[in-house]
């Protein structure tokens, strides 16, 4: 029974320190970021910290009028929380998977639910599928980041990443899209005859096309895109 006991399960689930920098995997579905001045994250994705750190979100006007009008349409899913201050800052989201990703003079668009926190360095925009939205529970919007720093995205389960050529183009589901390189764009049709399988609320199914040079990120699981609330 001695196996069982409170010291042996604190002993198993302590919090280790790996020293792998500015963002840490703490577990597949846990994000460490030792934090040293300030981080963004998705608003509800803190779950502990240590140290004096400030939470604060994101200003109405902090990101210019453009970016406030694009929030207007897509949704609470876009709202991002300012952590500041000196410490240990932990992250996740409904417990899914979550992957770092560092950016070299780099740029790539992230599904808007997926994006778990992101550098002050990174640059970023909202992109809204305008051409799906009210299709899709909620609609559906991605987040343009470029430049230099880390991000972290979440999946449900393990991602695979399919790469895209030059007239081989890739078709996926929105609701399993995760992620596709920053010269990629996507575009959208409609297969009537796939509506029994993949029906959405409009009785057709909307399908991502990718063509060009670059790859895409799907998930196992189709995620639904509900505008809720969330504290921060």
């Amino acid at each position: 029974m001695s196996r069982y006991s409170v010291n042996d399960f604190v002993n198993t689930t302590a919090q280790q320190d790996r020293g792998e920098g500015f963002f840490e995997l703490e577990s597949e579905r846990l994000l460490e970021v030792n934090l040293d001045g300030m981080v963004w994250t998705k608003m509800g994705a803190m779950v502990a910290y240590c140290g004096a750190i400030k939470f604060t979100r994101e200003g109405i006007l902090e990101h210019g009028i453009g970016k406030l009008l694009k929030k207007a349409v897509s949704g609470e899913g876009t709202r991002l929380t300012k952590a500041e201050g000196n410490g240990r800052l932990y992250l996740a989201d409904m417990g899914k998977k979550v992957s770092i990703l560092a950016l070299d003079n780099e740029a790539i668009f992230v599904n808007g639910n997926d994006l778990l926190a992101f550098e002050q360095s990174i640059q970023w925009d909202i992109k809204l599928m305008r051409k799906i939205t009210g299709v899709l529970a909620g609609g559906l919007f991605n987040v343009r980041l470029e430049g230099n720093g880390l991000i972290a995205i979440t999946t449900h389960y393990d991602p695979m990443t399919l790469m895209v050529e030059p007239g081989a183009p890739v078709i996926t589901d929105p609701n399993a899209t995760v992620a596709w390189s920053g010269n990629l764009t996507p575009k959208f049709r409609t297969d009537i005859s796939l509506k029994t399988f993949f029906g959405r609320g409009s009785g057709e199914s909307i399908q991502m096309e990718f063509d060009g040079t670059g790859f895409v990120v799907v998930q196992p699981y189709e995620e639904v895109y509900l505008q809720a609330s969330q504290s921060a």
